[in-house]
C-alpha cells in the first residue's frame, strides 16, 4: 500500500473510531490521520497474531482492522489521560 493509502485509510478510520468511541478525544485532523495509520499497524499486528490477515491492501476487512486498532487506541489514550 502507498504512503497515499495509508493516508487516507487512516484518515478513514481515525475519524470512524472518534465516531463510535464517545467522549474528548485529541486533536484535529492530523492527530485523526496519525490515529488512523497507528490504529491500521496495530489492527494489522492483531490480525495477523488472530490469523485474520494483514493490513495490505484497501479492502473493507482493512478498514474494519484498522478502525478496531484505532479504537484500542483511543482506549489506551483515555486510560492514561484519567492518570
Amino acid at each position: 500500500m502507498g504512503i497515499l493509502s495509508w493516508i487516507v485509510l487512516g484518515l478513514i478510520a481515525g475519524l470512524i473510531a472518534k465516531a463510535i468511541r464517545p467522549g474528548t478525544d485529541p486533536g484535529g485532523w492530523i492527530v485523526t490521520i496519525l490515529i488512523g495509520i497507528a490504529g491500521g499497524v496495530v489492527g494489522g499486528w492483531i490480525g495477523s497474531l488472530l490469523g485474520l490477515g494483514t493490513v495490505d491492501g484497501f479492502s473493507f476487512r482493512t478498514l474494519l482492522l484498522a478502525v478496531g486498532g484505532s479504537l484500542i487506541i483511543l482506549w489506551l489514550y483515555a486510560l492514561l489521560k484519567k492518570r
